[in-house]
C-alpha cells in the first residue's frame, strides 16, 4: 500500500489512543472486512482473515482474536446477516457459521457486540444497497485511504468503514 499509507496509518492509530471510544465494524463472510472507529475517524481497514480448510476458506477465528486483540474495542458492531434468496444450503450455512465464530471470539474476549441489520445503518448513511454506492460515498468520506474501497471486490471495505462511521457517530 505504500509508504505513505503505512505512515499516515501509524499517525492516526497515535492520535485514536488517546482517543475514548474505539469501535471495530464487521462486515461478516470470507470477503468482508474490519473497519476501527472513533468519533467517525476511520483508523483502519483490514480484510477478513481465513484459512484454508479442506480446500475451502473460512474466517480464521485465532486471526480474528488478534486482530481485536491488538486495538481491544470497546464495541464490536457486526452487520446482522441471514440466508439470502436462491443462496445454497450449504453456502447459508457456510455464512452463518462466519458470523458465529465473530461473535463467539467477541464473547471469549469480553467484548460487547451490537448486531445492526444492514437497512439501518445505510439508511442513516444514506446510501442504497448497492455497493458500488458504498464504495463511493466511503471515498468520499476518507478521500486519503480512496485506494482501500477502489476495487468492486473492496465493497466490503466500504461497508465496514461506513457501518464504523455510523455506529461511531451515534448521538452526536
Amino acid at each position: 500500500m505504500g509508504a505513505w499509507y503505512a505512515r499516515e496509518r501509524q499517525i492516526r492509530e497515535a492520535y485514536v489512543l488517546q482517543m475514548t471510544k474505539i469501535i471495530c465494524a464487521i462486515d461478516p463472510g470470507i470477503h468482508g472486512a474490519f473497519a476501527w472507529a472513533t468519533d467517525g475517524f476511520l483508523i483502519a481497514v483490514e480484510d477478513m482473515p481465513t484459512i484454508e480448510y479442506n480446500g475451502k476458506h473460512k474466517i480464521s477465528a485465532a486471526s480474528v482474536g488478534r486482530m481485536l486483540v491488538n486495538r481491544m474495542p470497546e464495541l464490536l458492531v457486526i452487520e446482522s446477516v441471514s440466508a439470502m434468496p436462491k443462496q445454497g444450503v450449504t453456502s447459508s450455512f457456510n455464512f452463518g457459521y462466519g458470523a458465529g465464530v465473530l461473535e463467539g471470539v467477541a464473547a471469549g474476549l469480553g467484548i460487547p457486540v451490537e448486531m445492526v441489520r444492514p437497512a439501518t445503518w445505510k439508511k442513516a448513511a444514506g446510501v442504497s444497497a448497492d455497493k458500488s454506492a458504498c464504495r463511493l460515498m466511503a471515498t468520499r468520506y476518507w478521500p486519503g485511504m480512496a485506494d482501500l474501497f477502489k476495487r468492486v471486490k473492496d465493497d466490503g471495505r466500504a461497508d465496514a468503514a461506513l457501518l464504523a462511521r455510523w455506529a461511531s457517530m451515534r448521538g452526536k
